[in-house]
């Protein structure tokens, strides 16, 4: 299912908390917090510290990096059967960080994108990279796919998603259309929410990111990121400094990061600047559709893959490519993986190829 990408809020509010809260004089105390916090949720890559696409391994505070936030669908109902590892990963969002001028991009990465996974040697849905090798398998693909280098990761499940956003009071948002939606305990149609402007509890934020029952991946992928900067933005704000406390708590045990916390404090300057945390957000254009096993996938347009990932790589400040794009849809290529897990109905729309 969806639920997923609350995650990544959970470190751009857990990044910005850090530094609107130790800005006050509350500050000191929710330092050491958060400080306790994330050295009990550091998990190292296999790799180690540096990407195989770095020369040299980057320091945070001085280079452009990346960070993958992860979003893994692990409700108490699906981890009973199965550990952490072996979640599929319902969010992936790829931040760049470019030092120079302080300047975020967030690109949104479709769960059902149909792209090589080296930790079984083919193609499949690239939700599926976490649950066939964990986080590892996740960002070596991520790599393959973008071309760029991931170097730091942050991984969380959806359960905090609900008690940050009633820690601080609630979000406003458009809700573009009339839905009905499960709550986070999977109980059918158990949120209602009408067409317009509202504020929304956790509960119904969550069943806003997650639904896909009236518009497409990529209608998903930007009304997620949309949520994430009014979130954002509501946590910033000095009504909701008492609350701090209560969303770190929400963040709790369900965080993992190979980032430290000396090294996460390095971004403050990103979300201190005058004009408060602003980020660009992008998407993997493409089309949904079923293959001829049955299973559907999201392929991404060659051109609109390309151009991704030379914009990513200028963000960056790393050369441009020059090889030709292996991720493209290889129509000889029909070795698709099948799925044990039950599937997530698919958008309305789509084809089959």
């Amino acid at each position: 299912m969806n639920k997923w990408m609350k995650r990544i809020i959970w470190t751009i509010l857990f990044v910005v908390l850090l530094f609107v809260g130790a800005a006050a004089g509350y500050g000191a105390y929710l330092t050491d917090k958060v400080r306790d916090s994330t050295n009990d949720a550091q998990e190292e890559l296999d790799r180690g510290e540096k990407s195989d696409k770095r020369e040299t391994t980057v320091t945070p505070g001085k280079d452009h990096l990346s960070v993958l936030f992860v979003g893994v669908d692990a409700s108490e109902k699906r981890s009973d059967n199965q550990d952490d590892r072996n979640n599929l990963s319902d969010a992936l969002i790829l931040a760049t960080f470019n030092n120079d001028d302080k300047s975020v991009q967030l690109l949104s990465i479709p769960r059902d994108t149909y792209t090589y996974i080296p930790e079984v040697e083919r193609k499949d849905k690239i939700t599926h990279a976490h649950a066939y090798g964990g986080i590892d398998s996740t960002v070596e693909t991520v790599e393959g796919l973008l071309d760029v280098p991931v170097d730091y990761y942050v991984r969380l499940n959806f359960n905090s998603f609900v008690e940050v956003v009633n820690a601080v009071g609630g979000v406003k948002y458009d809700v573009p259309y009339d839905l009905e939606e499960q709550n986070s305990k999977d109980q059918a149609e158990a949120i209602q929410l009408e067409e317009g402007r509202q504020l929304l509890n956790g509960e119904e934020a969550l069943a806003l990111a997650r639904t896909r029952k009236q518009d497409s991946d990529l209608e998903r992928g930007q009304r997620q990121m949309d949520l994430i900067k009014a979130i954002a933005n509501e946590v910033s704000s000095f009504s909701s400094f008492r609350s701090y406390d209560d969303i770190i708590d929400a963040v709790g045990d369900d965080m993992t990061t190979n980032m430290s916390f000396d090294q996460m404090i390095t971004f403050k300057d990103y979300f201190l600047q005058e004009n408060g945390f602003e980020f660009d957000t992008m998407q993997l254009e493409g089309e949904g559709g079923f293959a001829d096993n049955g299973i559907w996938y999201y392929k991404t347009e060659e051109d609109s893959l390309e151009d991704t990932q030379e914009e990513l790589r200028t963000h960056l400040g790393l050369p441009e490519l020059d090889s030709d794009n292996n991720n493209s849809w290889d129509d000889e290529e029909n070795d698709f993986a099948q799925d044990d897990e039950e599937e997530e109905d698919p958008p309305n729309s789509g084809t089959s190829w």
